[in-house]
């Protein structure tokens, strides 16, 4: 998928001699190339998480492998108290806060067939990347 910037598609090329070089989706490449660069939509769940401070995402982290959806409980409440996501433009800081606890209730109640489990360590992850992001200044999609 191509990317819109400035008002022309542009996508990462990969040749057999330049890996990774931008150019003009529809130009003419030497040797051949296909746009290669792919962007996950996110679901309003997963874009609702929010982006804290690396301590407390690693916190999340480790209340979501032992008890499932708490985690993701508290980080709701770092809406409420600052933290952005990216939906808080679209929807609101509440919405945001709804969105999240939906997410630890989901997590909690189908935590005893694994899925909850699963999810409440995938979610915390998340978390943590977000925050790493965040703390070195990388704007990156999770």
């Amino acid at each position: 998928m191509a990317q819109k910037e400035g008002g022309t598609e542009q996508g990462r090329v990969k040749t057999g001699d330049n890996l990774g070089a931008k150019a003009m989706a529809g130009a003419h490449i030497a040797g051949g190339g296909v746009v290669v660069e792919v962007r996950e939509k996110k679901g309003p769940l997963r874009a609702a998480i929010p982006t804290m401070p690396f301590p407390l995402a690693v916190i999340c982290l480790f209340l979501n492998t032992f008890i499932p959806g708490l985690g993701t409980f508290i980080s709701a409440f770092t809406v409420l108290c600052g933290a952005r996501s990216e939906l808080i433009s679209e929807r609101g800081v509440c919405c945001v806060f709804w969105l999240n606890v939906a997410a630890a209730l989901i997590q909690i109640l189908t935590a005893v067939i694994m899925v909850g489990w699963i999810m409440s360590i995938f979610w915390g992850m998340d978390m943590v990347i977000l925050a790493s992001c965040r703390d070195q200044g990388v704007p990156q999609d999770v």
